[in-house]
């Protein structure tokens, strides 16, 4: 870009967020199809953030747990897998093959290594095997359609081998080869995730075959995911699609020169933008609040988060790894936190002062968010210190 950057300061960021991230009413969509397509892809680690990220964005959330099974396991529209940091996720299954060639071969190839390093060292068994072990494990997902870990067992038992993990470590156990194997094969996009046995916040999963796609070449699908994230989720910078994306540096500024990626000033510093979101944003979505969930993509986008997450506030809110735990926003920044008590009542609470306009509005929002999680139980995969706190014994009354 000739000439003096465009500068985008926090408050256009903020306005960006909330209509790109579908986050405020009057951007929420109609369907888990519409915030997948919008987000790129939901984190998946914790079944049911995927579930809250969809509800906190449709304009009817009653509907989300019916919306989003349907998307993953009738239409197949949304995919499970594996992808970024060897993170799984969902996502459109239009971008199935575009994840896979930029982000998951790579990843693979160092997983299978280290599995087969590890098999060889800890029994007698070889690749050679392995592969024969894999073999016999497809067949079975083909014959079943979809199966259990368990259920594959019954039909290839050499999947109940056993490997000592972890040896020397006080964790140290034995565990079957099944678990991973999946994982390795599910990283090269042989197999998804399908329907989960039990309700929808299981993550015990059944197996399915992935749907065939197409090989693209690494460098262009790279630069095809680089594009749909830098489109919902700019600007960025440098570091932050880095961070995304688990990629080389290199490979990030190859992308940006592909997309035709404008470089802009942040408060940050040098950021980008794609090419037709240069001008300024001149919606005004208004003050809006949300809950959302742990690991929601909002509150994980970026590597750099001053912008909407005010420094002081992160030591409540992440946990011992850096995963952000369930936040509560006013207005583009997060303010809070919230959790689900045993008894099932939503508990939030503020850490800034934000004003009696942004409390009443956050009520509404956990009201909404009360209604239509209805009897189910949510308990995050990654606890913080403030969720815990709140989901503890209800406060006595006065």
């Amino acid at each position: 870009m000739s000439g003096r950057r465009r500068h985008i300061g926090a408050p256009e960021r903020r306005a960006r967020l909330a209509a790109g991230q579908r986050l405020a009413p009057s951007a929420r969509a109609g369907s888990a199809e519409e915030v997948a397509g919008s987000l790129v892809a939901l984190h998946g680690t914790d079944p049911a953030t995927v579930y809250l990220a969809v509800g906190a964005r449709l304009r009817d959330p009653s509907k989300t747990v019916a919306d989003v099974e349907r998307a993953l396991y009738t239409d197949r529209s949304l995919v499970r897998m594996h992808g970024m940091r060897h993170t799984v996720f969902v996502f459109p299954a239009a971008l199935t093959a575009v994840v896979h060639a930029s982000t998951g071969v790579a990843v693979a190839a160092r997983e299978r290594a280290s599995f087969v390093k590890h098999l060889e060292a800890g029994s007698e068994h070889d690749a050679a095997w392995l592969a024969d072990v894999e073999a016999g494990t497809l067949a079975a997902i083909g014959a079943r359609g979809e199966a259990t870990a368990a259920e594959l067992a019954q039909d290839e038992p050499r999947l109940r081998t056993q490997l000592l993990y972890a040896p020397g470590k006080k964790y140290e156990a034995w565990q079957s080869i099944s678990t991973r194997l999946l994982r390795v094969l599910g990283m090269e996009g042989r197999v998804v995730r399908g329907r989960p046995r039990g309700s929808w916040t299981s993550s015990q999963f059944r197996w399915a075959l992935t749907p065939a796609h197409p090989e693209l070449p690494a460098a262009e699908a790279q630069s095809e995911l680089l594009r749909h994230w830098l489109g919902s989720c700019g600007p960025a910078t440098e570091a932050d699609l880095k961070w995304w994306t688990g990629w080389k540096v290199t490979d990030v500024r190859r992308a940006l020169v592909a997309v035709g990626a404008v470089e802009v000033e942040l408060d940050e510093g040098a950021g980008f933008v794609l090419p037709d979101a240069v001008e300024p944003v001149t919606t005004d979505a208004g003050p809006w609040a949300a809950l959302l969930p742990g690991l929601d993509p909002s509150a994980m986008g970026w590597q750099q988060r001053d912008w909407y997450l005010p420094p002081e506030l992160r030591a409540p809110l992440f946990d011992g790894a850096g995963n952000i735990g369930p936040t509560v926003w006013w207005d583009g920044r997060i303010a809070g936190g919230w959790a689900q008590g045993k008894d099932g009542v939503i508990r939030w609470r503020l850490l800034a002062d934000v004003g009696r306009e942004a409390a009443a509005a956050v009520e509404a929002a956990a009201a909404r968010l009360q209604e239509w999680v209805g009897e189910a139980r949510v308990t995050p995969r990654f606890r913080t210190p403030l969720e815990k706190e709140l989901a503890g014994p209800a406060p006595a009354k006065k």
